[in-house]
């Protein structure tokens, strides 16, 4: 049995329609239990919601036969509602839920390290919108106390998209999907047919985040006046219907489109890197926190390239480090904050960690090379003697790293992993890609990969 109801309400078993001719409030009935699943709606809530807060006097007794109506209809493909105490709940089972499908990718795709994998759990979470939630069975305010939640998650899908899309170098997707002809608005949910990412200009505002995406995807593609328009109409929006001015971000874009910043254009080479925070971190494709850490952009491959490097500053060592669970969330923040209270030890731990990778690339590329290997060990042997080991909750000792480790605690962090890697026989699979311009360190356990995961390269696929 399947359920849809991002978009105009179907229950199916086997390709055929199974509630045709039912009543709309019957629909409406069993698409507010079904976005309750598992959870009781009471009598007096459906009935609010049934007749928009004015019921008539025979509402408790309709709703108890819709419901038998239901139940009726329903058991032969064993959907079950039950009543509980003074209301009804939905019991989950074999049968599919498009929301639940929905909110679930939207939950995998934040879970992910992998922004290719994060692009397709987008992908897939979008399409299912077929038009506003429940559009044959709700009207625009009911939608708006059902859906608000649904809608919001959408938007931050189509948000995150988009700036994967531009990561990636792929702007023309971007004005793709965000210049589209007609749609329908973001408020309801709405989108085209044949397109469930794709909006046009009006209907992003002011969505600062879309806007953001958009004016950065045409300054890329030669349309800096569409780009400056598309902020003026944001701004009188802003200011016009909510009294603020646009935020700090979307303002400093508006003046480096103004500056023509040559860092908006798009990279010299393709860029492969995550958001996290504030800060551009490579793709997770190593599989390992040490190969990760060597990892850049552009690779080892070629001659740096402009902005090939993620380890430009102390914030970006720190948030990698928590980005792979080598340090709690409030130790980052401590470390962030003392950066930037104490810039001139932070460049010093900079400079020593950059100086850590090249030797641990070197140590990992060529297990001959003693002085590497020497320079590792003794950032390495550092780290052992500033950890601490402690009792965690489940009842295992661990090795932490304490506070009083610093501003060099995240480059510590990286050492352990190394240590830890350069000890474990999955040492000897460690593969480097070949291809000029890369040179990415990958885990290849199989022994048949030649390639790094990422396609990058395009040169070779994995086998």
């Amino acid at each position: 049995m399947e359920f849809r109801l991002l978009g105009p309400f179907e229950a199916r078993h086997e390709g055929g329609s199974v509630l045709a001719g039912s009543r709309r409030q019957e629909r409406c009935l069993l698409a507010v239990l079904l976005l309750e699943e598992g959870r009781v709606v009471t009598t007096d809530r459906l009935i609010d919601l049934l007749w928009n807060g004015n019921p008539p006097g025979s509402a408790r007794g309709t709703v108890h036969t819709y419901v038998g109506r239901l139940r009726a209809r329903l058991r032969p493909y064993a959907v079950v509602i039950e009543t509980r105490h003074d209301g009804y709940v939905l019991v989950p089972g074999q049968h599919s839920v498009d929301v639940r499908e929905f909110v679930d990718l939207t939950a995998r795709a934040a879970a992910t390290g992998d922004p290719g994998e994060r692009l397709r759990c987008h992908d897939r979470a979008l399409a299912l919108w077929r038009g506003p939630l429940l559009t044959d069975v709700v009207d625009e305010e009911l939608r708006g106390r059902l859906g608000r939640r649904l809608v919001e998650l959408r938007l931050s899908a189509l948000e995150q998209r988009a700036e994967i899309l531009l990561a990636m170098g792929r702007h023309e997707q971007v004005l793709a999907d965000l210049t589209a002809p007609s749609a329908g608005s973001p408020v309801t949910g709405g989108s085209p047919a044949g397109s469930p990412t794709s909006f046009p200009a009006d209907d992003l505002l002011p969505r600062e985040r879309l806007v953001l995406a958009l004016m950065t995807a045409l300054y890329r593609a030669g349309r800096q006046v569409e780009a400056l328009d598309l902020y003026r109409r944001t701004r009188r929006v802003l200011v016009d219907g909510l009294g603020v001015e646009p935020g700090a971000e979307l303002a400093a874009l508006h003046d480096r489109i103004l500056r023509a910043d040559p860092r908006l254009d798009r990279p010299p080479a393709p860029l492969y890197a995550v958001r996290v925070g504030e800060q551009w971190l490579p793709w997770s494709a190593g599989g390992h926190p040490a190969l990760e850490f060597c990892n850049t952009y552009a690779g080892w491959g070629a001659a740096p390239l402009p902005g090939s490097d993620w380890l430009r500053g102390y914030p970006a060592l720190a948030v990698w480090a928590g980005h792979h669970d080598l340090a709690d969330e409030p130790v980052v923040e401590t470390l962030l904050r003392r950066a930037a209270e104490r810039p001139e030890e932070a460049a010093a731990v900079l400079a020593d960690a950059r100086a850590f990778r090249a030797a641990l690339y070197g140590c990992l590329t060529d297990p001959q090379d003693g002085a590497a290997f020497g320079a590792v060990a003794a950032v390495v042997q550092e780290a052992a003697r500033a950890a601490v080991l402690t009792r965690g909750e489940d009842g295992l000792a661990h090795w932490r790293l304490p506070p009083a480790a610093g501003q060099r605690l995240p480059l510590y962090a990286a050492a352990r992993a190394a240590g830890e890697l350069l000890a474990d026989p999955r040492r000897f699979t460690i593969r480097r890609c070949p291809s000029s311009g890369c040179g990415w360190l990958f885990l290849d356990a199989s022994g048949r990969r030649r390639w790094c995961s990422l396609a990058t390269c395009g040169t070779g696929p994995d086998s």
